[in-house]
């Protein structure tokens, strides 16, 4: 390797074992000189007679998480990664995966051409790829039938859902589970085991499994594939892997990657993904901002909103007080609240007891002043600036010290309802999207008071159950409304000059908008 060479691959050994560590914080993605370096060990480790197993595993937190992404359209550098891989594959000795973390993408594939694999339980598998508008582009359409069978490939290809350890090792993409704080030690001695059976190609492994399983994954999923390239461009290397010779599947593999690497709808894919990154850094906020601790939160409201917004920590744990005016608004908005658990369970998305656990820890109240033990409170009454301040005023004397206190308003000037309190810098919003339970979007509103930490906090919490916060200045319609609008006032233009609300969304709809702009209404 050069000077300019980042080490990020180290040689050790064991006695006959020799094992190689991928050490490329934070995610140990395959960058060049990963791949640099995984070329050069491995040549080493092949060329010691002493050397009769090899072990790959990684430092760190995680297992190889995937392609650096960074490098996507970048002039290539380093060694080509299905180069790489197919060295590592027909390898002389045996070599096994040691697999910690997550195997995603590139980091599963590299795995697949490892002839055994060995995860601690905590472990998942996946190639997330599809969710990027691609296709896992070194092997992975081609390797994965001949492991795990045409049924699982083609659904982990087309969903990019990743499996937990003990599913893939029924499905045999996992030869064996390791103790968790024991996986070094563990491969070495599964490696040292198969020193007798010797390399296993999964190249040269048949092909399993039912084809049809391809169709019937199309019908399911139409709804939710609609417009999208990348999903059937993975069924279709899938089902070519299962008909062609496996370097004719590489080729049709590569020409798919290609197709979907330089179109339009992967690029936005991408955006997204890195926009979606980008939005989590707070501009001006020190790094070493101290969170405050939430373990308690009150919501002011049991409609609609209120209702959504509670959902979403109670599936985390975290207790909600749960205020309205009137008891029949109460007992009908903690009615709905149970109805869709129940349903949800009845989908086997949540087991009974579950429901029932999270049902117990939502406190309904008539009395505002059962909010005082509250870290975070959520107003999330209609949009009336009066009534709001009204609100925040009480809030001021009822909570707690510290106590983040947060409008689910969605046009109104969080400053404004700031000077109804005493404590500007716990204000701020938190404009959850309807329905508060489904939707990922939330805009985290900082007014011109907002402490740093307050901020920190809602954001970091917002992550926490798992929506996806961006921080909003105070706004007409903050960001996600203010774009909105314009569509809607030309959607009621052309509803006055005589077209029907079905006829303008059907024309949105078929544009490629999951809704139109009525439909959005009616939900909201």
């Amino acid at each position: 390797m050069s000077e300019e060479t980042p080490v990020s691959v180290t040689l050790e050994k064991d006695g006959e074992v020799a094992v190689i560590i991928v050490n490329n914080p934070p995610v140990n993605a395959l960058s060049w000189h990963v791949r640099q370096g995984l070329e050069d060990h491995f040549a080493a480790a092949l060329g010691d007679d002493s050397v009769k197993a090899i072990v790959l595993r990684c430092a760190g937190a995680t297992f190889i998480a995937g392609a650096d992404i960074s490098e996507f359209g970048k002039p290539p550098r380093g060694p080509d990664f299905n180069a790489v891989l197919n060295s590592i594959e027909a390898a002389s000795k045996p070599v096994v995966a040691a697999i910690h973390g997550t195997a995603l993408g590139g980091g599963l594939e590299t795995a697949l051409v490892c002839h055994y694999r060995i995860a601690v339980p905590s472990a998942k598998l996946g190639v997330p790829e599809v969710k990027l508008g691609l296709l896992p582009g070194a092997g992975g359409t081609q390797r994965l039938p001949r492991v795990v069978g045409v049924e699982a490939a083609a659904t982990m290809t087309s969903t990019g859902d990743p499996l937990p350890a003990a599913k893939a090792k029924e499905l045999g993409l996992v030869d064996e589970l390791a103790g968790e704080d024991s996986l070094a030690a563990d491969a070495i001695a599964f490696a040292r085991a198969k020193i007798a059976d010797g390399p296993r190609p999964t190249r040269e492994r048949p092909v399993f499994g039912d084809v049809a399983v391809i169709e019937q994954l199309k019908t399911a999923n139409a709804k939710r594939w609609r417009g999208f390239e990348a999903p059937y461009a993975n069924l279709a290397c899938v089902e070519a892997a299962t008909r062609l010779p496996f370097e004719e599947g590489l080729a049709f593999e590569r020409e798919q990657f290609m197709k979907l690497m330089f179109g339009s709808q992967s690029a936005a894919q991408r955006h997204i993904f890195f926009a979606e990154r980008q939005a989590a850094k707070i501009d001006g906020l020190p790094k070493d901002t101290q969170l405050r601790d939430i373990k308690k939160v009150g919501v002011i409201g049991a409609g609609t909103m209120g209702g959504g917004i509670s959902m979403n920590f109670l599936q985390k744990g975290i207790p909600v007080t749960i205020v309205e005016m009137q008891q029949e608004a109460l007992d009908r908005g903690t009615g709905v609240i149970r109805k869709n658990y129940e349903a949800s369970a009845a989908k086997g998305r949540f087991k009974p007891e579950q429901v029932e656990a999270m049902m117990g820890i939502l406190t309904p109240t008539l009395n505002l002043d059962d909010l005082a033990d509250c870290d975070l409170i959520i107003e999330a009454v209609y949009e009336n600036m009066d009534v709001k301040k009204d609100i925040f005023g009480k809030l001021d004397k009822i909570a707690k010290p510290g106590a983040i206190l947060a409008s689910n308003t969605s046009y109104l000037d969080i400053d404004e309802i700031a000077t109804a309190t005493s404590r500007p810098g716990d204000v701020l919003g938190m404009h959850f999207f309807s329905p508060a339970n489904v939707m990922k979007l939330l805009e985290v509103v900082r007014g011109d008071k907002t402490a740093p930490d307050a901020l920190a906090t809602a954001m970091a919490i917002g992550k926490k159950i798992g929506k996806v916060a961006v921080v909003a200045g105070v706004c007409d319609g903050f960001i996600g409304n203010r774009m909105l609008k314009p569509r809607q006032v030309e959607a009621m233009n052309l509803l006055m000059e005589g077209a029907t609300p079905q006829q303008i969304d059907k024309v949105h709809v078929e544009f490629g908008m999951p809704m139109g702009p009525f439909q959005m209404s009616d939900l909201a």
